[in-house]
Protein backbone atom coordinates (compact mmCIF):
# COMPACT_ATOMS: atom_id res chain seq x y z
CA UNK A 1 0.00 0.00 0.00
CA UNK A 2 1.37 3.65 -1.38
CA UNK A 3 0.88 5.73 2.20
CA UNK A 4 0.74 9.26 1.13
CA UNK A 5 1.93 11.95 3.76
CA UNK A 6 -0.34 15.09 5.01
CA UNK A 7 1.43 17.19 2.56
CA UNK A 8 0.50 15.18 -0.01
CA UNK A 9 -2.63 14.62 0.90
CA UNK A 10 -3.70 18.43 1.33
CA UNK A 11 -2.52 18.99 -2.11
CA UNK A 12 -5.11 16.43 -3.75
CA UNK A 13 -7.78 18.35 -1.97
CA UNK A 14 -6.12 21.03 -2.96
CA UNK A 15 -6.14 20.39 -6.62
CA UNK A 16 -9.90 19.44 -6.56
CA UNK A 17 -10.85 22.67 -5.52
CA UNK A 18 -8.27 25.02 -6.84
CA UNK A 19 -9.35 24.00 -10.23
CA UNK A 20 -11.18 25.53 -13.09
CA UNK A 21 -12.87 26.09 -16.09
CA UNK A 22 -10.64 28.64 -18.16
CA UNK A 23 -11.64 30.36 -21.40
CA UNK A 24 -8.65 32.73 -21.77
CA UNK A 25 -5.03 31.84 -22.24
CA UNK A 26 -1.92 33.46 -22.77
CA UNK A 27 0.38 32.81 -25.80
CA UNK A 28 2.99 30.33 -24.34
CA UNK A 29 3.67 26.84 -25.68
CA UNK A 30 3.28 23.87 -23.06
CA UNK A 31 6.01 21.95 -23.09
CA UNK A 32 6.05 18.20 -24.61
CA UNK A 33 7.00 16.63 -21.46
CA UNK A 34 4.28 18.40 -19.60
CA UNK A 35 1.49 17.37 -22.52
CA UNK A 36 2.90 13.85 -21.97
CA UNK A 37 2.44 13.80 -18.10
CA UNK A 38 -1.07 14.86 -18.87
CA UNK A 39 -2.19 12.54 -21.31
CA UNK A 40 -0.25 9.82 -18.91
CA UNK A 41 -2.32 10.97 -16.33
CA UNK A 42 -5.79 10.95 -18.44
CA UNK A 43 -4.23 6.64 -19.32
CA UNK A 44 -4.39 5.94 -15.81
CA UNK A 45 -8.03 6.69 -15.27
CA UNK A 46 -10.34 3.93 -13.59
CA UNK A 47 -12.84 2.43 -16.33
CA UNK A 48 -15.20 -0.37 -16.13
CA UNK A 49 -13.83 -3.65 -16.84
CA UNK A 50 -10.31 -1.85 -17.14
CA UNK A 51 -11.67 -1.75 -20.89
CA UNK A 52 -9.72 2.01 -21.52
CA UNK A 53 -12.20 3.32 -24.03
CA UNK A 54 -10.54 6.71 -24.44
CA UNK A 55 -8.56 7.58 -27.25
CA UNK A 56 -7.44 11.13 -27.25
CA UNK A 57 -6.68 13.39 -30.53
CA UNK A 58 -4.06 16.17 -29.82
CA UNK A 59 -4.59 19.09 -31.92
CA UNK A 60 -2.02 22.40 -32.51
CA UNK A 61 -2.79 23.00 -36.01
CA UNK A 62 -4.26 26.44 -36.59
CA UNK A 63 -6.34 25.56 -39.27
CA UNK A 64 -8.19 22.86 -37.60
CA UNK A 65 -8.21 25.03 -34.34
CA UNK A 66 -10.35 27.36 -36.95
CA UNK A 67 -12.62 24.52 -38.18
CA UNK A 68 -13.67 23.54 -35.08
CA UNK A 69 -14.10 27.14 -33.84
CA UNK A 70 -16.15 27.40 -36.28
CA UNK A 71 -18.46 24.83 -35.29
CA UNK A 72 -18.73 25.91 -31.79
CA UNK A 73 -19.71 29.59 -33.05
CA UNK A 74 -22.74 27.98 -34.90
CA UNK A 75 -23.66 26.10 -32.12
CA UNK A 76 -23.08 28.75 -29.07
CA UNK A 77 -25.09 30.87 -31.58
CA UNK A 78 -28.03 28.33 -31.89
CA UNK A 79 -28.06 27.78 -28.17
CA UNK A 80 -28.43 31.26 -27.45
CA UNK A 81 -31.56 31.69 -29.59
CA UNK A 82 -33.08 29.14 -26.65
CA UNK A 83 -33.01 32.44 -24.00
CA UNK A 84 -35.26 34.72 -23.56
CA UNK A 85 -34.07 38.46 -22.30
CA UNK A 86 -32.13 39.20 -20.24
CA UNK A 87 -30.30 35.64 -20.18
CA UNK A 88 -30.37 35.46 -23.77
CA UNK A 89 -28.02 38.87 -23.60
CA UNK A 90 -26.15 37.52 -20.07
CA UNK A 91 -25.79 34.26 -22.11
CA UNK A 92 -24.04 36.15 -25.12
CA UNK A 93 -21.56 37.63 -23.13
CA UNK A 94 -20.03 35.00 -21.70
CA UNK A 95 -16.71 33.76 -23.57
CA UNK A 96 -17.56 30.00 -23.82
CA UNK A 97 -14.46 28.94 -26.07
CA UNK A 98 -10.75 29.55 -26.60
CA UNK A 99 -10.33 26.97 -29.01
CA UNK A 100 -7.96 29.42 -31.36
CA UNK A 101 -6.20 30.73 -28.35
CA UNK A 102 -5.31 27.83 -26.70
CA UNK A 103 -1.91 26.18 -27.47
CA UNK A 104 -3.76 22.98 -27.47
CA UNK A 105 -7.04 21.41 -27.99
CA UNK A 106 -7.58 17.71 -27.03
CA UNK A 107 -10.91 16.16 -28.36
CA UNK A 108 -11.46 12.71 -26.15
CA UNK A 109 -13.27 10.34 -27.31
CA UNK A 110 -14.94 6.70 -26.11
CA UNK A 111 -14.96 3.41 -28.04
CA UNK A 112 -17.79 1.38 -27.42
CA UNK A 113 -16.34 -1.94 -29.12
CA UNK A 114 -13.44 -1.77 -27.21
CA UNK A 115 -13.00 -4.96 -25.32
CA UNK A 116 -16.66 -5.92 -26.78
CA UNK A 117 -18.98 -8.00 -26.87
CA UNK A 118 -18.18 -8.86 -23.55
CA UNK A 119 -16.87 -6.32 -21.13
CA UNK A 120 -17.35 -6.89 -17.90
CA UNK A 121 -19.28 -4.87 -15.62
CA UNK A 122 -21.11 -3.53 -18.65
CA UNK A 123 -24.05 -6.01 -19.65
CA UNK A 124 -26.60 -3.92 -17.38
CA UNK A 125 -25.65 -0.23 -17.17
CA UNK A 126 -23.89 0.18 -21.38
CA UNK A 127 -23.40 3.97 -20.68
CA UNK A 128 -20.31 3.05 -18.02
CA UNK A 129 -17.96 3.18 -21.71
CA UNK A 130 -19.01 6.65 -21.49
CA UNK A 131 -18.74 7.14 -17.76
CA UNK A 132 -14.80 6.18 -17.58
CA UNK A 133 -14.02 8.16 -20.44
CA UNK A 134 -15.36 10.88 -18.31
CA UNK A 135 -12.55 9.88 -15.37
CA UNK A 136 -9.98 10.29 -18.24
CA UNK A 137 -11.21 13.77 -18.73
CA UNK A 138 -11.33 14.47 -14.74
CA UNK A 139 -7.72 12.84 -14.58
CA UNK A 140 -6.31 15.11 -17.27
CA UNK A 141 -8.20 18.18 -15.88
CA UNK A 142 -6.27 17.91 -11.95
CA UNK A 143 -3.06 16.88 -13.67
CA UNK A 144 -3.23 20.27 -15.59
CA UNK A 145 -4.26 22.22 -12.65
CA UNK A 146 -0.99 20.74 -10.45
CA UNK A 147 0.85 21.66 -13.31
CA UNK A 148 -0.60 24.75 -13.75
CA UNK A 149 -1.96 24.54 -17.01
CA UNK A 150 -5.72 25.78 -17.48
CA UNK A 151 -8.58 23.22 -19.25
CA UNK A 152 -11.64 24.78 -21.07
CA UNK A 153 -14.24 22.39 -21.85
CA UNK A 154 -15.94 23.14 -24.69
CA UNK A 155 -19.39 21.30 -24.77
CA UNK A 156 -21.43 23.57 -27.35
CA UNK A 157 -20.23 21.75 -30.38
CA UNK A 158 -21.92 19.20 -32.91
CA UNK A 159 -20.16 15.68 -32.58
CA UNK A 160 -20.74 14.84 -35.59
CA UNK A 161 -18.89 17.63 -37.08
CA UNK A 162 -16.18 17.22 -35.25
CA UNK A 163 -15.85 13.44 -35.96
CA UNK A 164 -16.08 14.34 -39.50
CA UNK A 165 -12.86 17.42 -38.61
CA UNK A 166 -10.86 15.18 -37.04
CA UNK A 167 -11.70 12.19 -39.36
CA UNK A 168 -12.53 10.16 -36.27
CA UNK A 169 -14.42 6.56 -37.32
CA UNK A 170 -17.79 6.97 -37.22
CA UNK A 171 -18.26 4.54 -34.40
CA UNK A 172 -16.42 6.50 -32.40
CA UNK A 173 -17.55 9.00 -30.03
CA UNK A 174 -16.18 12.06 -29.09
CA UNK A 175 -16.94 12.69 -25.34
CA UNK A 176 -15.11 16.07 -24.34
CA UNK A 177 -13.47 18.89 -26.52
CA UNK A 178 -10.85 20.61 -24.13
CA UNK A 179 -8.89 23.70 -24.63
CA UNK A 180 -5.02 23.54 -22.74
CA UNK A 181 -3.27 26.70 -22.30
CA UNK A 182 -1.72 28.92 -19.37
CA UNK A 183 -4.49 31.30 -18.23
CA UNK A 184 -4.12 34.83 -19.10
CA UNK A 185 -4.74 35.74 -15.58
CA UNK A 186 -4.38 33.12 -13.52
CA UNK A 187 -7.01 31.05 -11.93
CA UNK A 188 -9.95 32.59 -10.60
CA UNK A 189 -11.05 32.19 -7.04
CA UNK A 190 -14.46 31.49 -7.86
CA UNK A 191 -15.75 29.27 -10.91
CA UNK A 192 -15.95 31.71 -13.82
CA UNK A 193 -20.18 31.30 -14.12
CA UNK A 194 -20.55 32.12 -10.36
CA UNK A 195 -18.20 35.19 -10.56
CA UNK A 196 -20.43 36.15 -13.68
CA UNK A 197 -23.53 35.77 -11.44
CA UNK A 198 -25.29 32.77 -13.93
CA UNK A 199 -25.01 30.14 -10.97
CA UNK A 200 -23.82 29.56 -7.74
CA UNK A 201 -22.28 26.31 -6.02
CA UNK A 202 -25.24 24.08 -4.35
CA UNK A 203 -25.12 23.67 -0.78
CA UNK A 204 -23.66 19.76 -0.46
CA UNK A 205 -26.02 19.04 2.49
CA UNK A 206 -29.68 18.86 0.75
CA UNK A 207 -27.41 16.95 -1.93
CA UNK A 208 -26.85 13.98 0.18
CA UNK A 209 -29.28 11.21 0.80
CA UNK A 210 -28.61 8.72 4.15
CA UNK A 211 -29.93 5.07 3.52
CA UNK A 212 -32.73 6.09 0.50
CA UNK A 213 -33.38 9.30 -1.54
CA UNK A 214 -36.58 9.93 0.34
CA UNK A 215 -35.45 9.00 3.91
CA UNK A 216 -34.93 12.76 4.56
CA UNK A 217 -38.39 13.29 3.62
CA UNK A 218 -40.29 11.42 6.09
CA UNK A 219 -40.61 10.58 9.83
CA UNK A 220 -41.83 7.20 11.33
CA UNK A 221 -44.98 7.95 13.59
CA UNK A 222 -47.03 4.97 15.37
CA UNK A 223 -45.99 3.16 12.56
CA UNK A 224 -47.02 5.41 9.43
CA UNK A 225 -45.08 7.41 7.42
CA UNK A 226 -45.12 10.99 7.82
CA UNK A 227 -44.39 13.49 4.94
CA UNK A 228 -42.55 15.92 6.93
CA UNK A 229 -43.16 19.77 5.93
CA UNK A 230 -40.29 21.25 7.30
CA UNK A 231 -37.97 22.77 4.49
CA UNK A 232 -35.19 24.68 6.66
Amino acid sequence: MVAFTDAERDAVYKTIYARRDIRRFRDEPISDEILERLIRAAHHAPSVGFSQPWDLVVVSDDGTKAEIAAIAERAIAAAREGYEEPQKSEFAALKLEGIRESPINVCVTCDPTRGAPHVLGRSSMTQTDVYSTCLAVQNLWLAARAEGVGVGWVSVLYPHEVREALGIPPHIKPVAYLCLGYPEDGFPEEPVLQQEGWRDRLEVEPLVHEERWDADETTETDGEAVVSSDNS
